[in-house]
């Protein structure tokens, strides 16, 4: 993979002084999901934060699974992880899962009991809730507070043991429950949850929360930089307080950075699992999610996602961007990598009245007229062809350059045609035109005649394969940017839906399209970049993904 280095930064501007004054003697982070669903483009910013940033430093980075609440978790969501990470560019040093340091994160609770800074709680959630206080008031201790160590170890162990039910007991960390940060008064560290675990089985039947949990990963690890989102800004003195009070060898410094937002996009997991089980979407990978594998599945390369990250920059800032921006990106990628060849995906037949009947030609054109080493392709052309029904009005407005009675327009690769008449059917609708060629005019013939306006592309209609062309537009409308979606009360946000996200239409390419595999992808004249579907193509049965129209006001500010 090409390693571009990443603009300063403040994160990098702190492992180089860490470097420098001695503090670190080396870099090591961590990428460190939860497998509860599948990762989105939010996820992929953090993969390329924490590999790029220590690879520039011949640092490590880890992958590893937060798993510690396994009536979310599921073998499906880690399998696509890993899948994801590599099909964008990045190997971990060492997989690890924070399951593996149940036995660990145990003792290390009890160490804190031993140490007055943890007790058994028997409030419910709710009163826990309320016993906390709020913003502007204190909270209030619970009668728990006071037990004794024997008695907490005690009911620990008798916790672990499977001697209560859900709810029933939770540990707490005992800190402060006056503190003006809520995460700091007297947090839960443990829950009771009789639920297998897709790694470790029923031997548990006690969970530690991510607040406990993870600085406690970070440090066995031996990770420097933890490397997070801003909304865990104020957890960050509990991070501390953890890794401190469990005497753990090692202190990792929590950094934080702002999340990435996209305009019109859900990138709330738990509102794409809704989507994904009520099927309002093809599965995880509908090529109209933020997911990686539905962005793969689209079309999307994984350099135009590392572009575009690389582009969006490192900061605090929990902005949108606008997702022009990662579509620039990907046009950018494949100019100069796609095939560009001819599709119709609205048919309307043509028949070249004076063109001889059986006969046809091949007529060449480039494959990538911006990349010449790509060589050259063969056309078929015929005496009937398709042409797209928008490139035909009857009765056209100014400046319509297409095709209309008496107009003459060039086919792209091909000849001058003239629409000399046209049928309808019993509704009133052009199903087919009559037209004439010029023979002196074939492409590349040097012909300096008269000039038309209007070129539009074609296909051979007898030498010609069907395709079904799947158009994508924003399946999230009327949202200013993805915050207003993903703060959207539950009963409200099915109704940001777009109806119209999804047109399946079935035309034709040319015939030369042959031996293509999954993720093909290809420029289609004037309609766009396409990408062969994976999921639905099936032998001769080819089904196109618009991955982005060629076109677009956006433009990058340098």
């Amino acid at each position: 993979m090409e390693n571009k280095e990443t603009s300063s930064n403040f994160i990098k501007t702190i492992m180089e002084e860490d470097l420098r004054s001695g503090k670190r003697d080396a870099i090591v982070t961590r990428f460190p999901p939860e497998p509860n669903g599948y990762l989105h483009i939010g996820h992929a910013k953090s993969i390329f934060i924490n590999f790029e940033l220590a690879d520039q430093f011949n640092g490590r980075t880890n992958l590893r699974f937060d798993d510690t609440n396994p009536l979310k978790e599921d073998q499906e969501f880690v399998d696509s992880i890993k899948e994801d990470v590599k099909w964008l560019g990045y190997d971990w040093e060492e997989l690890h899962y924070a399951s593996n340091y149940f036995e660990e994160m145990y003792l290390r609770a009890v160490l804190l009991i031993k140490k007055g800074l943890a007790y058994v709680e028997d409030l419910s959630i709710e009163e826990i809730r309320e016993y906390r206080g709020t913003l502007t008031e204190p909270g209030k201790e619970s009668p728990s507070r006071s037990r004794s160590v024997e008695e907490n170890l005690d009911l620990f162990e008798r916790m672990k043991n499977g001697e209560f039910g859900n709810g029933e007991k939770v540990l707490r960390a005992k800190i402060d429950m006056t503190s003006g940060n809520m995460n700091m008064r007297d947090p839960v560290l443990y829950r009771i949850s009789h639920t297998t675990h897709h790694n470790t089985g029923d031997t548990w039947c006690i969970y530690p929360m991510y607040a406990f949990a993870h600085p406690l990963e970070d440090a066995i690890e031996g990770v420097t930089h933890s490397l997070c989102t801003t909304e865990f800004e104020e957890q960050r003195p509990l991070y501390n307080w953890v890794v401190e009070n469990a005497e753990m060898d090692t202190q990792p410094q929590q950094i934080e950075f702002g999340r990435l937002n996209l305009t019109n996009t859900v990138m709330s997991k738990r509102k794409l699992k809704q989507l994904v089980e009520e099927n309002v979407i093809d599965g995880w990978d509908d090529p109209r999610l933020p997911t990686i594998s539905g962005l793969r599945r689209r079309g999307f390369t994984p350099e135009s996602i590392r572009n575009f990250i690389r582009e969006t920059g490192v900061s605090k800032g929990n902005g949108a961007v606008d997702k022009q921006m990662l579509d620039h990106f990907i046009r950018e990628d494949l100019k100069l990598k796609a095939p560009r060849t001819m599709s119709v995906i609205r048919p309307l037949k043509v028949v070249i009245t004076n063109y001889p009947e059986g006969e046809s030609e091949m007529l060449g054109a480039e494959v990538n007229p911006e990349n010449p080493e790509m060589g050259t392709r063969q056309i078929p052309f015929s005496r009937e062809i398709y042409i797209e029904q928008e490139d035909f009005m009857e009765d056209p407005p100014k400046k319509y350059h297409r095709l209309y009675p008496g107009n003459e327009v060039r086919l792209k690769h091909a000849y001058f045609i003239k629409c000399e008449d046209f049928v309808k059917d019993e509704n009133g609708n052009v199903v087919e035109l009559h037209c004439t060629y010029d023979p002196e005019t074939k492409s590349g013939s040097g012909f300096t005649g008269r000039k038309v306006k209007g070129t539009i592309h074609w296909v051979d209609a007898n030498d010609s394969k069907p395709a079904q062309f799947r158009l994508y537009d924003s399946l999230i409308l009327d949202a200013e940017d993805e915050e207003d979606v993903d703060d959207a009360q539950e009963k409200t946000f099915m109704d940001y839906i777009n109806p119209n996200s999804l047109e399946v239409l079935d035309g034709f390419v040319e015939s030369n399209m042959t031996g293509l595999k999954p993720n093909d992808k290809f420029q289609f004249f004037r309609h766009g970049y396409f990408n062969v579907d994976p999921k639905y193509t099936k032998g001769d049965d080819l089904v196109f993904n618009r991955i982005v129209s060629l076109k677009s006001s956006f433009k990058l500010n340098k």
